[in-house]
């Protein structure tokens, strides 16, 4: 999903807050975006930009992507 123009200044912080612990997972699991992306169904674009906290990603796709790293979502929230 697109990031809404409009979100207060602290939102896109805490979503880049949030890419850098996805990205941290992921690479302590010594996984690829790409493996990540096919194991949570997502294109690895998608993954690139929720990790830069580029994107607004549903919880769905958070949720998904928490099980294919192998972490509860918390860790990652």
């Amino acid at each position: 999903m697109p990031v809404p123009p409009d979100d207060p200044d602290y939102v896109p912080a805490r979503r880049r807050e949030i890419g850098v612990r996805i990205r941290a997972a992921r690479l302590h699991a010594n996984l690829t975006q790409e493996a990540v992306a096919n194991e949570a169904d997502v294109d690895r674009p998608s993954v690139v930009r929720i990790e830069a906290g580029q994107q607004d990603p549903r919880l769905s796709t958070l949720i998904r992507i928490a099980d294919a790293i192998g972490v509860p979502l918390r860790d990652l929230l």
